[in-house]
């Protein structure tokens, strides 16, 4: 079975890259493996052009001899697993008693049997095993020694036996949707067929379980940034209503931002929503607020200083502040245009970065200038009247009358 590997750019040797670990885990490791080649078939027919291996292989082709322990004659005899299994490993191929340090260095100490004591596979039968009570007997009288099959590896997890089918989707295919596709129609119908649960789980790990907690810590990461914008505005402008006003600009620079991720696709190359074009959005969030803080800090000095009315103070602040907001966004936009436009080694990291800000900057600019004026003049309308109101609540009819 082949397998083509890509690995991230930031990584040192050959790291995960865009595989979706498949981690079935489970007490018999037959049921494991026949469990293993479900998922395994089921994932190459649900993802077209995927790639997938089992890790370990599946195969049973691995001779191997296991000695199992008849229970009660050995308590009889006083003999343990654990003793049972550390007299014939030693007497085999010698096991690990201790380690100590020399000169810096960890020595393991072995218990090996000499050569004329060791015994041979094909002889376990016949290995003399200490009782407790000093007395000899053979391992063949306390266990059952059988020759099989089995795995070449045995991987273990939460002291669970494991099985993992790494699976990379194409690479055409986002990795999110890849996760869903493996979860709805190759787990969960196992899940109801009642071949997985109880002792017998699966589960995602990987990149994929990466995935998901860095899509939780972006998430909360934009909120953040949200909030963190607002409430440093709110302090500048020493009120709740101004930042609220320009924070509009947000939801338009998102709408930019997948247009622009859109333009890519369709007119340079695919390019998947991954965790660098996700941090585009977190960007834009501290860029295209930089328009509207114009907008609203002119129109508020207009009205402070040369005593006009809001709609004529908005009207002449648009027209004053245009030309720097474009010459700003113009030179952001041309600034971004090669992480876009040129190719090269790398170019695919950061081509979905820069068309989601150029694409945000872009639309939120055109948007910006009409929808901020006219919500912040709206937003002064309805403070006026509900200040008239207000008043009229808290004075008495004479007082409000006279006034």
């Amino acid at each position: 079975m082949g397998v083509v590997n890509q690995s991230s750019i930031f990584q040192r040797g050959l790291g995960t890259g865009r595989n979706i670990d498949v981690e079935i885990t489970g007490p018999e490791l037959e049921q494991i493996i026949t469990l293993g080649r479900e998922v395994l078939a089921n994932v190459m027919q649900k993802l077209p052009g995927a790639q997938a291996r089992p890790i370990p292989s599946l195969d049973l082709g691995n001779p191997e001899v296991q000695v199992r322990t008849h229970r009660r004659r050995a308590a009889e005899l006083g003999i343990s697993n654990r003793d049972l299994g550390f007299a014939v490993s030693a007497l085999v191929d010698g096991v690990k008693a201790s380690d100590f340090r020399f000169e810096g260095k960890e020595i393991d100490l072995m218990v090996i049997a000499a050569g004329n004591v060791a015994h041979r596979t094909h002889l376990l039968e016949q290995m003399p095993i200490a009782t407790p009570d000093g007395r000899l007997v053979t391992l063949g009288s306390v266990a059952e020694i059988s020759v099989v099959s089995g795995p070449t590896t045995i991987n273990h997890k939460e002291r669970q036996r494991t099985i993992t089918i790494q699976v990379t989707p194409d690479e055409h295919m986002p990795l999110e949707q890849a996760m869903n596709i493996i979860q709805t129609e190759v787990l969960q119908p196992m899940k109801d067929g009642g071949r997985l649960g109880g002792l017998y789980q699966a589960g995602l790990s990987g990149s994929a379980d990466k995935l998901t907690q860095t899509g939780r810590a972006l998430r909360l990461n934009l909120l953040l940034a949200l909030a963190i914008t607002y409430l440093l505005m709110a302090a500048l402008f020493e009120s709740f209503l101004y930042p609220f006003v320009i924070m509009f600009s947000v939801p338009l620079a998102a709408l930019g931002g997948f247009l622009g991720l859109a333009a890519v696709n369709k007119f340079i190359s695919y390019q998947a929503l991954d965790v660098l074009t996700m941090l585009g959005f977190i960007i834009l969030i501290g860029t295209v607020v930089n328009n509207a803080i114009l907008i609203v800090h002119q129109s508020l000095n207009h009205m402070k200083n040369e005593g006009m009315t809001p709609r004529h103070a908005i009207r002449e602040a648009v027209r004053t502040r245009i030309r720097p907001i474009f010459m700003s966004v113009s030179t952001s936009v041309f600034g971004m245009l090669p992480l876009v436009l040129f190719p090269g080694a790398g170019s695919e990291l950061y081509r979905g970065l820069g068309g989601v800000v150029m694409g945000g900057l872009i639309v939120s600019t055109v948007f910006t200038l009409f929808l901020v004026p006219a919500l912040f003049s709206l937003s002064l309308d309805i403070r006026a009247a509900l200040a008239v109101r207000l008043r009229r609540f808290l004075l008495s009819p004479h007082e409000a009358d006279a006034r």
